[in-house]
């Protein structure tokens, strides 16, 4: 259990724009992490109107929909929300793998800041603590899209 994140930086978002792709596979789960991230971005100053929001079937669709965005309007960053639970194949393996790998190509050929939020868990317990629990997964993405974001203006 991930309980070392680290202390969020205190970052103005109020000019950045941010785009959040969500999956609605498991949407009660991403519903939550989905909830993190905009609390996260709106405690930083990120205008609502500055935060477009997409949703997409599931985890396996978000690359796709991630590479569509960063292509079409400027964002200073991108995040990927998921929820995958194994289950009695090995089908979730395929689907946060591909996911996995799919995202991070967007962000290196973009350039775009993409945090994988992604939940990958062995079961429904795991997933609630980190999505609607006492792990607050969502709030860290929202966090590292902050500081990511700052960190691709500091260097352009």
């Amino acid at each position: 259990m991930s309980r070392l994140s680290p202390e969020p930086s205190n970052i103005d978002g109020s000019d950045f724009r941010v785009a959040i792709v969500a999956a609605r596979y498991n949407q009660i789960y991403v519903d939550g992490l989905l909830f993190g991230v905009q609390a996260a971005l709106a405690k930083a100053g990120v205008l609502e109107e500055k935060i477009i929001v997409e949703r997409v079937p599931g985890s396996n669709e978000l690359p796709i929909a991630a590479q569509l965005m960063a292509g079409k309007a400027y964002f200073d960053a991108i995040i990927a929300l998921g929820v995958i639970i194994a289950g009695g194949t090995k089908h979730f393996e395929l689907v946060a793998d591909s996911s996995n790998i799919g995202l991070q190509q967007v962000a290196l050929e973009s350039g775009i800041p993409l945090v994988n939020g992604v939940i990958v868990g062995d079961n429904e317990d795991q997933v609630k603590e980190r999505c609607v629990g006492p792990i607050p997964k969502g709030t860290e993405f929202g966090q590292c899209a902050l500081e990511m974001a700052q960190l691709r203006r500091d260097y352009r």
